[in-house]
């Protein structure tokens, strides 16, 4: 697969490595949203491979950024604990959703919709959350330490955390920081550099087994193609050089503002995906009447 790149979309496809890397190492969101969309541009749609693809990738990129994380004592080893075995669950029932018949084949670009409706609506969740402050913050207040936080209820609201991040990670392949990071701050009352290393440590469990189930998927419905390996092979060397930046990063820049970037680059992809996805649709109806 990778000779058969111009060298332009092969250095581009590199490009694409690095920069997911380092955003995914900065925020803790493993690195797919950059990823899907970007291969989306540059090789056109295929949804399922991509996610495939992505998800071996986004394993790579929480690594780096975890064992920075470790040096750094941000990650609560008691919450990961709670949050994998739920979070492992949901990923392999996520993945098997988006198996469904309703998204395969000339259903794909439903999967393309869904994964733009989501991207979507996480840049306006994100911007509400960066520029209306919650009660803790208007009082200057910050969740205090792990072991100080009540423990009433805990797996239900672990729950809340790890079922949802692991069931939207498995059917859209991503890596699911994006909801782990506001759910924990949300239920669990996490500081919010914990809450991205905790992220970034669950991910580690949850793209290992959501790659292997939806790569035996993809091998199996085409003809044991490798092409998501070769794809994710060109990516994973950049993308594990821009995590050891962006989770050095993440102790030395204002994560507010980048993370105000970040919001308004997802809604512009995510609506650019979205009409993409229903022109899709509009075409396979009408080629089908």
């Amino acid at each position: 697969m990778t000779h058969s790149f111009p060298i332009d979309v092969y250095l581009l496809l590199v490009a694409v490595g690095l920069f997911a890397g380092v955003f995914g190492g900065l925020l803790g969101i493993g690195g797919s949203l950059i990823m899907i969309p970007a291969l989306t541009e540059l090789l056109g749609p295929d949804q399922h491979l991509y996610q495939a693809a992505a998800m071996i990738v986004n394993f790579f990129v929480v690594v780096p950024a975890v064992v920075q994380h470790r040096r750094q004592g941000t990650i609560e080893r008691s919450t990961v604990v709670q949050l994998v075995p739920l979070a492992a669950l949901a990923v392999i029932l996520g993945v098997l959703a988006s198996e469904a018949p309703f998204f395969k084949e000339r259903n794909e670009p439903y999967l393309r919709l869904l994964f733009g409706l989501f991207l979507f609506a996480d840049s306006i969740v994100e911007f509400r959350r960066l520029f209306v402050k919650q009660p803790s913050e208007r009082l200057g207040l910050e969740p205090p330490p792990a072991g100080d936080r009540p423990q009433r209820a805990r797996w239900r609201f672990t729950a809340a955390v790890a079922l949802p991040t692991g069931f939207i990670g498995g059917l859209l392949g991503v890596g699911g920081g994006v909801l782990a990071v506001p759910l924990q701050r949300r239920f669990l009352r996490v500081p919010i550099r914990s809450a991205i290393a905790n992220s970034a440590s669950m991910i580690i469990a949850t793209s290992l087994i959501g790659a292997t189930v939806k790569n035996y998927a993809y091998v199996s419905a085409h003809d044991a193609s490798l092409r998501s390996f070769v794809l994710a092979g060109v990516l994973i060397p950049t993308a594990i050089l821009g995590s050891m930046m962006g989770s050095r990063l993440m102790y030395r820049l204002p994560v507010r503002a980048i993370r105000t970037l970040f919001c308004i680059l997802f809604a512009v992809v995510a609506i650019r995906f979205v009409f993409g996805a229903i022109e899709s649709i509009q075409t396979t109806a009408l080629a089908m009447t």
